[in-house]
């Protein structure tokens, strides 16, 4: 049986499964000790829906709450939702993790790319983190951004240097599913994961979505807005060159566009379900998504073969798509086979296939810095407490 919260110190309200008190209190601290204004947190455990709580408010001006069911930008916790469409389709024959990208996406052969496959494009490889022929507002143009994308000069050979391809990823993935499906990847999501599964999280809002938007908080260093003040020769800069300075990442057009890096948005509860599929394999109550095997090939770790560039190269460990558990900065839990994804400013969400844990945390409230913050780690460390699985990873 659930314990059920009312609304009452913060706003918390929600449920949790006996034992899972530590969730329940990690969570309360972040708005008693850590200026936590409005998020949420959901564990799926062994397919089941363990801990769902929310609290606080959507708004600065804390006068609106959050409730059951407020979205918000997950930032890129999108890229590993995005790395679950290809896995399905992987799954379904449809796409060739060994082949090239120009298969797919002829026009992505431009300027030397008619080499780089599929699996170094999502995984960081391609050497096009930046969209140097995008100028600022393309962010919210899709075309635009692929067009940009495709007549992208790699900066270093293909395969040799990982740097996280930040702005790009969600475009590579997303012309990949248009290629074989003709949907766009917010569709795909849509028709093929949230709505079968029954799980909250779009790319691409419709109105009654965005009514439903908790208000994001910038902070003045998260990842993007850091990214914008970097120096314009820089990578940092010329990654988000076509983000309007002023986007605070509110606005009708960051909400109704697809910009599939990062500007999903949903709920803890409906994130937290992908992820508890995934944990399982690829099934949750009967529906499967795709099969185990399929979703290991995206699981590999990916590196670059020249470690003479790790000044400038992805610190992480990185499979297709997905991030793996990398602590100290983005850790996931106890065990190194977690994968899953952070967004920019706190939000985390990921699989743990060891545990069987499906895990999201969301705010609003952006935090500075790379690493994934006190509030994430409270909760994610309080999970496995929860569970008896407290091994350091």
């Amino acid at each position: 049986m659930l314990h059920t919260l009312d609304t009452g110190s913060f706003g918390i309200g929600g449920s949790y499964a006996p034992g899972f008190e530590p969730v329940r209190n990690a969570f309360f601290r972040n708005f008693r000790d850590f200026e936590e204004i409005g998020g949420a947190v959901a564990v799926y455990w062994k397919g089941i829906p363990v801990v769902d709580l929310w609290g606080g408010y959507r708004d600065p001006d804390r006068r609106v709450p959050w409730t059951a069911d407020t979205l918000v930008c997950m930032m890129s916790v999108a890229k590993g939702v995005a790395a679950t469409a290809i896995a399905i389709l992987c799954d379904r024959g449809l796409i060739d993790l060994t082949a090239p990208m120009a298969r797919y996406w002829p026009e992505f052969a431009q300027n030397g790319k008619q080499d780089i496959t599929v699996t170094q494009a999502l995984s960081h490889l391609a050497g096009i983190p930046v969209t140097d022929a995008a100028d600022e507002g393309d962010i919210y143009d899709y075309e635009a951004m692929a067009d940009a994308i495709a007549r992208q000069c790699p900066l270093w050979e293909p395969g040799t240097t990982q740097v996280y391809h930040s702005a790009t990823l969600g475009h590579l993935a997303g012309m990949l599913v248009r290629a074989v499906t003709g949907q766009s990847i917010g569709q795909f999501i849509r028709s093929e994961i949230s709505g079968r599964l029954g799980a909250e999280y779009f790319i691409g809002l419709t109105p009654e979505e965005e009514s439903r938007c908790a208000t994001m908080i910038p902070s003045a260093n998260n990842l993007v807005g850091a990214s914008k003040r970097a120096a314009k020769e820089s990578v940092a800069y010329r990654q988000w060159r076509a983000l309007p300075a002023n986007e605070d990442f509110n606005s009708h057009r960051w909400r109704a566009a697809e910009i599939p890096a990062v500007n999903g948005h949903g709920t803890a509860r409906g994130v937290a379900r992908i992820y508890g599929a995934l944990a399982l394999g690829g099934t949750l109550d009967g529906v499967r998504l795709l099969r185990p095997e399929s979703l290991s090939r995206m699981l590999v770790e990916q590196r670059g073969t020249d470690a003479a560039n790790s000044d400038v190269g992805e610190l992480d460990r990185m499979a297709i798509g997905f991030r793996l558990n990398s602590p100290p900065h983005r850790p996931m839990g106890p065990h190194m086979s977690t994968f899953g994804h952070s967004g920019a400013g706190g939000s985390q969400a990921f699989a743990d296939p060891d545990s069987e844990v499906g895990f999201c945390y969301c705010c609003n409230r952006m935090h500075d810095g790379r690493d994934i913050g006190i509030r994430a780690l409270s909760l994610i460390e309080s999970t496995f407490a929860a569970i008896g699985d407290e091994r350091t990873a």
